[in-house]
């Protein structure tokens, strides 16, 4: 029997806005891209060695560091390279709770999401350039996944939630997704439950999940206050005896089961 892959660290960002009910901004993922592909997902991807620079502790908000840090540092950059929102303050008025840049300093910033999504250019360069910081504070820890053991790729990744800064504007980025909607938690699964939507089993929990608040304020304020309990899927069997993925009950989900027919292969072989 094979080891296990070893699950890379990846940050996944579900940003919040109400329209005026609470919606999250869902990216569909390109059909040619080697995970999830043509699925519905939140802005997220694999930290890179960047995320993992000591500069950061200079450009960022927030009183974190190691992987925590790096996970945050992806999760911001992640956001701004698939629907172009920036988390970021300017270095002049920096501070914890400090106001974020708008809709200008992100367009100044967007003619380079390809270069860094491509790893042409530096993203800690680029907010060095422009006087900026990273709001690593505004980000509340919302969810820890990691792939289970039998998958070919394995992910430890990290989801958080945050308010996308006033005035910003999401656009897909033509590489790695090829839509960006502002959906409603509730909204998305019953996309899905209707075969009109392709969500993958965590997307669907973390929906789940979120969908129990009605607003933004409420959805960082209640999850700021409750512990992440980390869930590793483990194969085993249901009540009736069919084949399942079992979770933690303690991680708070709307269910704990998933039958493992419904598991799409996401991952594709190499």
């Amino acid at each position: 029997m094979t080891d296990p892959a070893t699950p890379r660290l990846s940050s996944t960002i579900l940003l919040l806005r109400d329209d005026p009910a609470l919606q999250v901004l869902m990216v569909k993922r390109h059909y040619e891209i080697d995970f999830a592909s043509g699925a519905y997902v939140f802005p997220g991807g694999k930290a890179h060695d960047e995320d993992e620079d000591p500069a950061w502790v200079d450009l960022c908000d927030g009183d974190f560091s190691g992987a925590e840090q790096a996970a945050r540092v992806a999760a911001i950059r992640e956001a701004f390279e698939e629907s172009g929102i920036i988390l970021a303050r300017p270095a002049s008025s920096r501070g914890a709770g400090a106001a974020l840049v708008g809709q200008d300093v992100a367009e100044a910033l967007g003619p380079m999401r390809g270069a860094i999504d491509r790893r042409e250019a530096s993203f800690l360069e680029l907010i060095k350039q422009h006087d900026l910081v990273l709001a690593l504070d505004a980000l509340v820890h919302f969810g820890h996944w990691i792939t289970p053991t039998m998958m070919p790729k394995r992910f430890d990744t990290h989801f958080y939630l945050a308010a996308t800064p006033a005035g910003q504007v999401a656009e897909q980025d033509g590489r790695e997704t090829t839509e960006a909607v502002w959906v409603g938690p509730q909204q998305a699964l019953d996309q899905e439950a209707a075969g009109k939507a392709t969500i993958i089993f965590p997307t669907r929990m973390n929906l789940g999940k979120l969908a129990e608040t009605a607003t933004t304020d409420a959805a960082l304020a209640r999850f700021a206050s409750e512990p992440v309990v980390t869930v590793l899927p483990v194969v085993g069997k249901d009540d009736d005896g069919a084949p399942c993925l079992h979770i933690p009950e303690e991680a708070g989900y709307i269910q704990v089961t998933e039958p493992l027919q419904r598991v799409a292969n996401v991952a594709k072989s190499k």
